[in-house]
């Protein structure tokens, strides 16, 4: 008896073909659960995403919850979706989500699934608000339209870290065989354990934020005037609601990718992270309209690209890098004049990822508050900053170049619906000054020093050629030695998060996590320039995120951006060696 009649009919089909490649492809083997949980086209075999696996996935999750929480029975979980869907394997977030729901109500676990799409933010919200054991958020977030994901969150309102994706992953091998009524989603219809968080968290989160609105009479009054798009995804309600809680007059919409669209019928990619190509219809609104701001969600609201007309005419799209020097520089500034707030500064914190700026920790450093990195992804900047607020600490902003920011306390990861109405009082402020965003970028760097950043990054499909190029880093002149230059850029330091190596601690070792299955090498240089190698996780791909850190009052730009080119080219030639390794450059 086949339960799902379309993956049914894709493996059936390739059978008859006797088309071994592709059923090794589909059945070879299982989707890895690791701390970013599930990530992976929809489709048939237990390498997609479809009913079995997402039931299989859930039934391991249920048992490992069973035996992490005596009162899991009591608490309860969250459960919500995207809109995103597969019409060729009848798999959607919706559907995913309902089956979700099914294996935990079935072993008598309360469930508080949502009623519709939401932001990914609403479910670590809701975990923390209603208090409850795990969260579970069904969407893949800006990749390709055939992915789907399933994301996890613990009890403390953060995603999961390690050792958590192995336990879920052993319990999920563990627990294969689907249980007696676990495709017969219609049950939970019924069921005393299904509740709908949709009205009160709409209300609640809305609620929560104002407490970031500081200037609610420039917001009436302001002229500024911003176009949203919400690139066919989840967010354009919330982003008007939010405006709404802000009294800002509601953002001009893009009409042809406001309404959730699982094809994404207008860009090629549905990330804000590749720039102009998304926002295309977003400026020609703009200029109809006569908006000088553009704000930008992914399909899943939890990041968030911003755009400004400059003077010239042309559109500036702020990096992630700059936005969040903006929002660093904004969030302290309004804590620091209107805080009710009675957090000593000794006690006040911010965080961004060791691969992102290191501008707020120049902030920090003259303001008086703590500066804190943490290794890439908002997972470890949600922990962390989870374990500084129990210890009765104020953490005000955390931020990674990603496009990802951490506004308001009351969630703990990244959330583009608060950052993008917290822009755009920032915006309606500066305007009452005769500021834009840009030249209030300038006035940062001016007062904390220039930041200026590069990051690119070279396709390689071949696993042995970047265990190669890494190897060659770590024995460069002989065996254990690291580069002592590269070019003419003198190193004055190597922090080397595979090995746990790191030159500028007295017993050379890192204090940040190591992790032996990724690549990561920090660089530092004698002129100010720091530049990271790393590995990516989901993709083929050698990344390089690149830095240099003027102090104060070196204001030439120009000659800063030539010397950080210079050293972005000699770290391509010398320690990419992208010739000899036969690695692909990123193409715009």
């Amino acid at each position: 008896y086949q339960q799902n009649p379309k993956t049914y009919a894709i493996v059936k089909q390739l059978l008859a073909e006797g088309n071994a490649g592709e059923l090794q492809k589909y059945f070879g083997s299982r989707m890895e659960f690791g701390t970013a949980g599930l990530r992976a086209a929809m489709g048939a075999g237990i390498s997609h995403m479809n009913d079995l696996t997402i039931i299989q996935t859930t039934q391991g999750f249920c048992r490992y919850l069973e035996k992490n929480f005596s009162d899991l029975k009591k608490r309860g979980v969250v459960i919500g979706f995207d809109a995103r869907a597969d019409l060729s394997s009848g798999g959607s977030s919706k559907r995913f989500a309902r089956l979700a729901a099914n294996i935990f109500i079935s072993q008598g676990v309360p469930v508080y699934l949502f009623s519709d799409i939401i932001p990914t933010p609403f479910v670590p919200y809701t975990v923390t608000h209603l208090k409850l054991c795990a969260g579970i958020m069904v969407t893949a977030s800006h990749n390709p339209k055939q992915d789907n994901g399933y994301k996890v969150y613990w009890e403390n309102g953060a995603q999961i870290i390690s050792p958590h994706d192995k336990g879920i992953s052993q319990a999920i091998e563990e627990n294969q065989e689907p249980w007696p009524q676990a495709w017969d989603d219609k049950l939970i219809d019924s069921s005393p354990l299904l509740h709908d968080p949709y009205a009160t968290v709409n209300k609640e989160y809305f609620k929560d934020i104002q407490k970031q609105c500081f200037y609610r009479n420039i917001n009436k009054e302001t002229n500024l005037k911003f176009v949203h798009t919400s690139v066919h995804g989840v967010g354009h309600k919330f982003v008007q609601l939010a405006f709404k809680a802000f009294d800002l007059s509601p953002p001009f919409a893009v009409p042809e990718q406001k309404d959730p669209d699982p094809d994404f019928p207008t860009v090629k990619y549905p990330n804000p992270e590749e720039g102009k190509g998304v926002l295309t219809l977003s400026f020609a609104l703009a200029e109809k309209d006569g908006a000088r701001i553009i704000l930008a969600n992914d399909p899943d609201a939890d990041r968030l690209a911003v755009a400004e007309k400059q003077e010239s005419g042309e559109w500036k799209v702020f990096s992630g890098n700059e936005l969040g020097a903006l929002l660093g520089w904004w969030i302290f500034t309004c804590w620091k004049n209107n805080s009710r707030d009675t957090h000593a500064i000794k006690d006040v914190y911010m965080l961004s990822s060791t691969v992102s700026s290191k501008i707020l920790r120049a902030i920090a450093l003259k303001e008086g508050f703590h500066f804190e990195e943490t290794l890439t992804g908002f997972k470890w900047m949600g922990n962390r900053a989870k374990q500084l607020m129990d210890q009765g600490k104020a953490v005000l902003f955390a931020f990674e170049e990603a496009i990802g920011y951490m506004c308001c306390p009351a969630v703990l990861d990244k959330d583009g619906v608060s950052a993008a109405v917290i822009t755009a009082e920032m915006a309606s402020f500066l305007a009452t000054r005769n500021l834009s965003l840009s030249q209030q970028l300038k006035a940062v760097y001016d007062e904390y020093g220039f930041h200026i950043t590069k990051a690119s990054y070279f396709i390689c499909h071949d696993p042995k050629v970047i265990q190669q190029l890494f190897d060659n880093l770590r024995n460069f002149d002989g065996k254990n030695t690291y580069p002592k230059s590269c070019g003419r850029f003198k190193v004055s330091g190597i922090r080397d998060l595979t090995t746990g190596y790191d030159s500028s601690q007295p017993d050379q070792k890192a204090i940040l996590p190591t992790s032996k299955s990724s690549q990561m090498i920090t660089f530092t240089f004698a002129n100010g320039g720091v530049a990271t190698m790393r590995t990516s996780g989901t993709e083929p791909k050698i990344k390089y995120y690149s830095e240099l850190c003027a102090p104060p009052g070196n204001s030439d730009v120009e000659q800063l951006k030539k010397e950080l080119d210079e050293l972005v080219n000699a770290l391509e030639k010398h320690f990419f060696q992208p010739e000899k390794n036969k690695l692909q450059r990123k193409t715009d």
